[in-house]
């Protein structure tokens, strides 16, 4: 049995991808569209194939205008936006208030769970990388919620809405999960007609390609 369990969120995003991954390389399925469908999804399937990995992957808005549309990059880390009180401006995240998104098991410090996960990044000096993917559960609407969530994460890179919850998922099975989106546009752009998604999803399949070929 392939050793990687490559998750898509959706299905425009599969389309694109498990052509170019290769079914016999690789255990390939669907995982869902935003954090709860995500992390549900992913708990069961990792518990039903046993993967030795997890590789997330798809699309992502920048928040970060230096990485290139179309292109691809691995995170380092992801975090959560959006899991706590209030919104906008006033919005407060569960790690500010105090409350561990998983207090351990028994609850021990050692072992929580906040709202930043470190992801599991191939020591390749020529994989494109970026530091900090943010995961909401709803994506930047326009220009002013972009630069509210650059705020509330300096040094973000991009946006998605499943990341943290399939790392979340990974951490607490104990497997190591990497994430590689593909930059199709820029956050709070809703236009269409300026996104990069197939050069996107393409660059993304190329490098979990990579991966997998170099990691059997």
């Amino acid at each position: 049995m392939p050793r990687h369990l490559i998750l898509i969120p959706t299905d425009l995003e599969r389309r694109v991808v498990a052509p170019l991954i290769g079914a016999d390389r690789a255990t390939v399925a669907l995982c869902g569209f935003g954090i709860a469908a995500a992390a549900a999804r992913t708990a069961q399937l990792v518990a039903a194939v046993a993967p030795e990995a997890v590789v997330l992957v798809g699309i992502a808005g920048r928040l970060d205008d230096r990485l290139p549309l179309g292109a691809a990059a691995c995170f380092g880390t992801v975090a959560c936006d959006g899991i706590g009180i209030g919104s906008g401006d006033a919005f407060v995240g569960a790690a500010a208030l105090g409350w561990p998104q998983w207090p351990g098991d028994p609850p021990a410090a050692a072992t929580a769970i906040g709202d930043v996960i470190d992801c599991a990044v191939p020591a390749r000096p020529d994989l494109p990388r970026a530091a900090l993917l943010v995961t909401a559960a709803a994506g930047s609407a326009d220009s002013d919620d972009a630069t509210r969530r650059r705020r509330r994460f300096p040094g973000a890179a991009a946006e998605d809405m499943e990341g943290f919850a399939v790392a979340l998922a990974c951490r607490l099975a104990g497997v190591p999960c990497t994430i590689i989106r593909g930059i199709s546009n820029t956050a709070g752009d809703r236009d269409h007609a300026r996104w990069r998604t197939s050069a996107a999803l393409e660059a993304a399949a190329a490098l979990v390609g990579r991966l997998i070929a170099e990691d059997r």
